[in-house]
């Protein structure tokens, strides 16, 4: 495929709604380089912090993830942009008059107790590194909070408001990715951000995902003529391991090597430490 076939870089979008682990943001202009110049309708199945759609902008999108919470989060900046920044301000003020540590733990404890997106809004800018971590043993958030300044009310207003014109030819379901894959229509694109297998366990949705499902899934998406871009893990270069995951032959048609930069997750599980080597690239994976 000729390189004007190819959609056209879009300019850097740093400005995250969300604070979130493994976020592709800040590479998403690299990534959207090798979207095909003309598609249909955008899905991203496994949604997270919509880095990639932020920057992208797309006129039709549908937004998908198996995680209610998070949907609630984008459906409201969708639906009622004012009522997320109240959901914001208020748990900020409580946050600031009161023992820091004590009333994050106290909205994260309701939180655990019943999830929904007003509390994972502020835990996921308020915990540490922006980890969202999950126990296997409950499932309950366990990240602790962050010693880092959290967003005042009237920043996180201006965001809302840079990033509601991003995102308005999306809609925003919760949704297994399967499912969610099954609705693209040939000529659609599909970019596909799942949990990474080797480094991201601790995350949520990581620990009941299997690689080969979403294998099968592509392959059917492929074979109805919808074009998918998939990220994965690359190499860490501190332990020199080439992450070679068995890709079923045949089914890419082209890889591609990213760098993201040091690991803010390895520095999680490391406590804190700065990992000057500890430098992370991402396969893109094209069907086309």
């Amino acid at each position: 495929m000729a390189q004007e076939e190819f959609y056209p870089a879009p300019h850097p979008f740093k400005t995250q709604l969300l604070k979130w682990i493994g976020s592709k943001q800040k590479i998403a202009h690299q990534i959207i380089a090798h979207f095909p110049l003309h598609f249909g309708t955008y899905h991203e199945p496994f949604l997270g912090a919509a880095g990639v759609m932020a920057v992208l902008a797309p006129e039709r999108a549908r937004g998908t993830d198996i995680y209610a919470p998070l949907i609630e989060i984008w459906q409201t900046l969708s639906s009622n942009p004012d009522l997320l920044k109240d959901w914001y301000a208020t748990r900020w003020t409580q946050f600031q008059a009161g023992n820091r540590v004590a009333v994050y733990e106290d909205i994260k404890a309701r939180f655990n107790a019943a999830p929904n997106g007003a509390d994972f809004l502020f835990l996921c800018r308020a915990c540490y590194g922006g980890v969202v971590r999950f126990r296997k043993s409950n499932g309950y958030m366990s990240t602790p909070c962050g010693s880092h300044p959290v967003m005042p009310p009237a920043a996180f207003a201006r965001r809302v408001d840079l990033w509601r014109p991003r995102m308005r030819g999306a809609e925003f379901a919760q949704m297994d990715y399967r499912e969610a894959m099954e609705r693209a229509a040939p000529g659609d694109l599909i970019y596909c951000d799942p949990p990474y297998s080797f480094s991201q366990t601790i995350l949520y949705g990581a620990q009941a995902f299997h690689l080969p499902d979403l294998f099968e899934a592509i392959a059917r998406a492929k074979a109805r003529g919808v074009h998918v871009a998939l990220s994965l893990d690359g190499s860490k270069k501190s332990s020199r391991t080439l992450l070679d995951l068995d890709l079923p032959p045949g089914l890419f048609a082209r890889e591609i090597r990213l760098s993201l930069g040091r690991s803010m997750l390895r520095r999680f599980q490391m406590a804190g430490q700065t990992l000057e080597t500890e430098e992370v690239t991402d396969r893109l994976l094209l069907t086309y």
